[in-house]
């Protein structure tokens, strides 16, 4: 009853009043309730034609009860009652009717916990109940806020990756989705609200249409949801034995061959599961931002080792070349000095000494040395030997 539909006669919610702690005590008593269709019900014949409720209660959420002649007995708590069958709800508010004969002392005030009425005898009163929520108003609305729809999972795919197959509204409004060999061939009656049967059928059924089925039933402001789940395993018609031979003249007629159980009825189907969902892309992002650090830290390495190798290279030409330029410096050296020679060799020094032996000193001093063959490439190769 909570999924089916009748627009005739409405009874998801009715609205009733009671009665209880009057004069003559006693538990409380129905006085008069109506249905979400219009039907209104007195329960006391007395009451009939002086208890009212609005005709319109549950297009405008006004269910305010009026007494048209407050007699003695009518004082005591009443409360306004509000049933939502479908979606089973249910919210109630209270009043409290006192009768008085003094017309001074009528007035209306609150107490902490419900409303006080004070009403003079005779005259007529209104107990206010008002509610306009579109549980209670929006009956028209209750079409398209009915949804049904059928799911397929292919097996191995989980519950939230399956495809649509269909949606139903109870406007009257149908999609069909899923794959296109499967679409053509499932179906819901037409009149599935009306009888509460949202059976799902598959003409021609075939082994690609193994998988697990669910019936999604929705309710989305009663705030209702069921679900029904099918597993569906297809499997090969029993071969059908061969019939008998026919007796008759002593020759028998053989049948035709029985069609090969071994061929496949069914499709070659290829399920493509297309990931989606903001945490899939989330996943993938980290992918890429983990394969660019990678290449960021093996491109740093490879400078660094190449920063090294250059270095360690100039090194070694500087300890090369300041070896080289110690020889050069040496050669300069020993040319100034065969130079500084040949020039105090070219001066005539005359000079007077005491005696022949700083003479003799004197001389050897001035005197051309001997010429000497100096191999700078022996001196090379032997210095650079050591």
């Amino acid at each position: 009853m909570v999924w089916t539909q009748d627009r005739l006669h409405d009874r998801q919610r009715v609205v009733h009043w009671d009665l209880s702690g009057g004069p003559a005590g006693g538990p409380a008593r129905r006085l008069v309730d109506m249905y979400s269709a219009g039907e209104q019900r007195v329960y006391e014949p007395r009451d009939r034609g002086r208890l009212l409720l609005s005709p319109s209660a549950f297009h405008d959420g006004n269910f305010s009860l009026l007494i048209r002649a407050v007699g003695e007995t009518d004082g005591g708590l009443y409360t306004c009652n509000l049933h939502h069958h479908y979606c089973h709800l249910y919210e109630t508010q209270a009043i409290r009717l006192e009768v008085t004969d003094n017309p001074r002392a009528a007035s209306a005030h609150w107490d902490g916990e419900k409303e006080v009425l004070v009403v003079e005898r005779g005259a007529p009163a209104l107990l206010t109940c008002v509610n306009r929520a579109h549980v209670w108003t929006d009956w028209h609305l209750e079409e398209a806020q009915q949804v049904v729809h059928w799911d397929r999972q292919p097996p191995g795919v989980p519950h939230d990756r399956a495809d649509r197959l269909l949606d139903l509204y109870a406007s009257g409004e149908r999609r069909a989705y899923g794959p296109p060999f499967l679409r053509d061939r499932v179906a819901v009656e037409a009149d599935a609200f009306a009888r509460g049967d949202f059976s799902l059928r598959i003409d021609q059924l075939e082994p690609a249409d193994e998988g697990t089925y669910s019936c999604h039933l929705h309710h989305h402001y009663c705030g209702l949801h069921e679900r029904r789940v099918f597993h569906l395993k297809v499997t090969e018609p029993a071969p059908q034995p061969p019939p008998r031979d026919s007796p008759g003249n002593g020759s028998s007629h053989s049948s035709a061959p029985a069609p090969d159980p071994t061929l496949a009825r069914g499709r070659n189907v290829i399920n493509v599961i297309v990931p989606e969902g903001r945490a899939h892309f989330f996943q993938q992002l980290g992918y890429v931002l983990a394969t660019l650090l990678l290449f960021i830290l093996l491109l740093i390495t490879v400078i660094l080792a190449t920063r090294q190798r250059r270095r360690g290279g100039y090194e070694y030409s500087d300890k090369k070349s300041g070896k080289s330029k110690g020889k050069d410096v040496n050669m300069a050296e020993f040319a100034v000095v065969t130079g500084d020679q040949a020039f105090y060799r070219s001066e005539d020094i005359q000079l007077d000494y005491k005696n022949n032996i700083l003479k003799e000193r004197a001389e050897l001093a001035h005197s051309p040395l001997p010429a000497k063959n100096i191999d700078l490439d022996k001196e090379f190769r032997k210095e650079y030997c050591k």
